[in-house]
């Protein structure tokens, strides 16, 4: 049974991303073979934390400088030797410019690499559009033998990395930069090909994943006050899809809105309406960005400006009911 945020957790806000060095350390209090490379990021990635939390991670944790490329090839050897492999850098060095290695050394190979960037999405802010990484997860989506999974908050995220550990090979964890509220219980456990349902409706079902979800959820509260009734979904799991949960949902509604900070193409929105187009076709419209790059600004202001908030969310709802 999937657990809650109570209203306290709720209030709190975490990144993603810092759920990553203090999750290490915890599956290597556990006895798992973590190791942990890094592209000379590891202060904002936060597997400082790992590397600095005892005499014993300190040599599991290998800096390759300022070079991603050698950084999944490291990665891999190690996991040769029968480490679990955790890779960090900011997600569009960590997936772009790592490509050739994670497709032909990582998952050619079937080896047990954990890409585990941080920095994706809009989210990152100021940093603008060269570092906003939002083509990720159809990069990953698209290898063979790669788990895909885009946590909504840290309790996510933590959950997530613990399964990337023990998920036998190629896993891809998608982590942000900025602090967004708690959706899930602090312990939560998630599975591997697993959505969840985060409020139930009777009117529209919205599938999000990431930072999207607590827009989505804000969106299902606009919409109760006109007395439309959003079902909301956490597809936390692009890769395997779980289609069950969505296509139960689609039947039951009758209309999907899909929602994530990434591109329209190639991500969730592509996931969802291939399932719904080879088993339930139905009426759907998107909440992502739209073959553009991103732009230097605050995460908010950046939400609002390429319709990825709540309010875009149900707007889109309203239009699909339209339909």
């Amino acid at each position: 049974m999937v657990k809650f945020a109570t209203p306290e957790q709720a209030s709190q806000k975490k990144a993603t991303r810092a759920a990553f060095g203090e999750t290490l350390i915890e599956l290597a209090q556990e006895g798992l073979p973590v190791v942990a490379v890094d592209a000379d990021l590891s202060g904002s990635t936060t597997l400082a934390k790992f590397a600095s939390s005892s005499e014993e991670n300190a040599k599991r944790f290998f800096n390759c400088g300022i070079a991603e490329q050698n950084m999944v090839d490291v990665a891999a050897g190690l996991a040769l030797a029968g480490n679990v492999a955790f890779s960090a850098s900011f997600a569009v060095f960590g997936t772009g410019r790592a490509y050739d290695q994670i497709r032909n050394t990582v998952c050619y190979s079937g080896l047990d690499v954990k890409i585990c960037p941080t920095h994706a999405g809009v989210s990152v802010g100021p940093d603008g559009g060269s570092h906003q990484m939002l083509e990720d997860v159809s990069l990953m989506r698209g290898l063979p033998g790669m788990t895909v999974l885009v946590p909504a908050d840290y309790a996510a995220a933590r959950a997530a990395i613990k399964l990337a550990a023990k998920t036998p090979g190629p896993v891809y964890v998608r982590l942000g930069r900025a602090s967004v509220p708690c959706v899930y219980d602090s312990e939560v456990e998630l599975e591997v090909g697993r959505a969840y349902v985060l409020r139930e409706g009777s009117d529209v079902t919205i599938v999000a994943n990431g930072i999207e979800i607590d827009e989505a959820m804000k969106a299902a509260g606009l919409l109760h006050e006109k007395g439309i009734e959003a079902e909301v979904i956490d597809a936390f799991c692009v890769k395997p899809l779980d289609g069950d949960t969505i296509l139960a949902s689609a039947r039951k509604t009758g209309r999907v809105v899909v929602a994530e900070e990434h591109s329209v193409y190639g991500g969730l929105c592509s996931a969802v309406s291939e399932l719904l187009a080879q088993n339930e076709p139905t009426p759907c419209e998107f909440v992502a960005m739209r073959d553009r790059f991103g732009k230097s600004g605050d995460m908010a202001e950046l939400m609002r400006y390429f319709e990825l908030d709540a309010q875009a969310i149900a707007e889109a709802v309203e239009k699909v009911i339209a339909r």
